[in-house]
């Protein structure tokens, strides 16, 4: 089930995903059955409204990433559609994807990795000028002070090499670089998890900008729910590669509806939280090889019962006050008990 718009958007979604599967490996053996086979995303159905910022959360593990590669065009779905304005991806020419490639862009979590050490930041930033766009010399040599100026690099930048800068320059060269065809749609995939804490807040503040200035729409994965919690519209909670929770971002942070949403928000640290929470080391995680037959969180579940080992819940099992907000549960938390949870009392 695809989600519903939120609040202040409509019409068609930008990017719509549908019941998409990956699986790694289950290749057959040349002497007889099949290789292991995981599958790192599983029935996922999700909608990317324009001029949204999607954040996406989960464990590591949780196939965040390759839910990521597989809307770039990175990697292709084992089933299941993506459709980017209405064209399906699968059904693309070769011709098509590049015109794609334009439209959506990735900004890598490690920044410095993400860049060539042999070539010069313009050689880097001209790259996607050259086979993306139709511009000649002198409106790629245009476009690359734009991109610079876009985000506050200086033009000598130009002729330095990669490991001259800083993890901040870095990502800000890399965001330049997904800029560079003019792209609707940008994949975030951990942009700031590799940087200080005081560089974040100011990578963090140059995409919001950018976001307004080109009107673009994020998916912003992460696992640091306060970097979410400040810069997402809506968010996705994943579990073994699927769809655990979905729904406006404070709806989801004030009161989750999956026990998994729950244990993540009370596990992170944040200020004014006075209930952190960490699992027991000995809880039972699942088997990539051997998926549960029913919900994949119930072995870690307190309210699991025969109902959740047996069958797995429908996207929209339980649904929260918002029509937009709803999660793959049999056994909801209840608002009120979700709200006391994560939400310090008021002292003022």
């Amino acid at each position: 089930m695809n989600q519903q718009s939120p609040p202040g958007t409509g019409g068609a979604p930008l990017l719509a995903m549908t019941d998409i599967e990956r699986v790694f490996g289950g290749e057959r053996k040349l002497f007889g059955g099949h290789n292991p086979a995981v599958h790192a995303v599983q029935g996922v159905s999700l909608d990317v409204k324009r001029g949204e910022t999607l954040g996406v959360v989960g464990e590591s593990g949780c196939g965040k990433s390759t839910l990521a590669r597989l809307v770039t065009g990175l990697d292709h779905p084992t089933a299941g559609t993506i459709t980017f304005e209405g064209q399906d991806l699968g059904a693309l020419s070769r011709k098509d994807r590049k015109a794609l490639a334009s439209k959506v862009q990735y900004v890598f979590q490690d920044p410095v990795a993400s860049l060539n050490p042999r070539k010069t930041i313009r050689s880097i930033l001209e790259a996607p000028l050259k086979h993306l766009t139709r511009l000649d010399a002198d409106g790629r040599e245009k476009r690359l002070a734009d991109m610079l100026q876009a985000v506050n690099l200086s033009p000598e930048f130009l002729e330095r090499y990669p490991h001259e800068f800083s993890g901040g320059q870095a990502q800000r060269i890399g965001i330049a670089r997904a800029l560079a065809a003019k792209p609707e749609l940008i994949v975030l995939d951990e942009p700031v998890s590799a940087l200080d804490v005081s560089v974040q807040a100011q990578v963090l503040n140059l995409l919001d900008d950018l976001k307004a200035q080109f009107g673009l729409t994020y998916i912003f994965i992460s696992h640091d729910l306060s970097v979410v919690e400040s810069v997402s519209d809506r968010v996705a909670v994943m579990y073994f590669g699927r769809l655990a929770e979905v729904g406006p971002a404070r709806e989801v942070f004030r009161a989750p509806l999956h026990p998994y949403t729950d244990l993540l928000m009370r596990s992170a640290p944040a200020p004014g939280r006075h209930n952190l929470m960490s699992e027991d080391a000995a809880a039972e995680l699942p088997d990539p090889y051997n998926p549960p037959k029913g919900c994949a969180f119930a072995a870690r579940c307190g309210q699991a019962t025969s109902l959740c080992l047996a069958e797995k819940p429908a996207p929209d099992a339980a649904k929260g006050t918002d029509d937009a907000h709803f999660a793959a549960c049999h056994h909801p938390l209840a608002p009120a008990e979700a709200v006391k949870a994560n939400v310090a009392p008021d002292t003022t």
